[in-house]
């Protein structure tokens, strides 16, 4: 899904490649086909919400479908992976989360705590 696409269209990606410097250079890469859109979703129709990380959350944040798609997950108690950066459209939607090894301070403003283990990496407090 790719905002302002509909199914059928295409978006390209970029490629971060780390050579060598203190930073990332963008890459194109690679250019895939839609298979929906945004306005498309229902989501009652799924049991779980996965949100990649990247800098597509920061412009997905402010669209208000987006938001309403994450709430709807948050509200039924519904499993929400979010990756990296994706704390930032859970933050946005307002949506409580877990546990963010990797994202504070966004996973705080909505509500999360993070705990480290012996057994595991991170647990769910």
């Amino acid at each position: 899904m790719c905002l302002g696409k509909r199914n059928g269209e295409h978006v390209k990606t970029a490629i971060h490649d780390f050579e060598g410097d203190q930073t990332y250079t963008e890459k194109p890469g690679h250019l895939f086909r839609l298979n929906t859109s945004f306005d498309d979703i229902d989501p009652e129709r799924y049991d779980a919400i996965a949100i990649a990380g990247g800098r597509a959350p920061e412009y997905l944040r402010m669209n208000e479908r987006v938001l309403d798609v994450v709430r709807h997950f948050a509200k039924a108690n519904k499993p929400i992976a979010a990756i990296c950066h994706a704390a930032q459209l859970l933050a946005a939607a307002g949506a409580r989360a877990g546990a963010f090894p990797r994202t504070p301070p966004a996973p705080r403003k909505c509500g999360s705590r993070v705990r480290r283990t012996r057994r595991s990496k991170w647990t769910m407090p």
